[in-house]
């Protein structure tokens, strides 16, 4: 996927766990983990707004998209 969701580089940064980024927006510890290792096919705008308060940052901080070089 060229979606690169970078939420554990934000979360050493601010150095909170996931565990404390679940607690503090309200969202399974499950449903965080499968955010952080890239195996959401989805995020909702109400959960991304709630993990962007918790930690501070743009959604920027937390979404990169990478280029799939593939046939042109």
């Amino acid at each position: 996927m060229a979606i690169i969701v970078n939420l554990d580089v934000m979360l050493a940064k601010r150095k909170m766990s996931v565990t404390e980024l679940s607690q503090a927006v309200g969202i399974t510890l499950p449903n965080i983990s499968i955010l952080k290792n890239g195996k959401a096919k989805a995020v909702r705008l109400e959960t991304l707004d709630k993990i962007c308060q918790a930690l501070d940052c743009q959604p920027g901080d937390l979404l990169e998209y990478r280029r799939e070089d593939g046939p042109a």
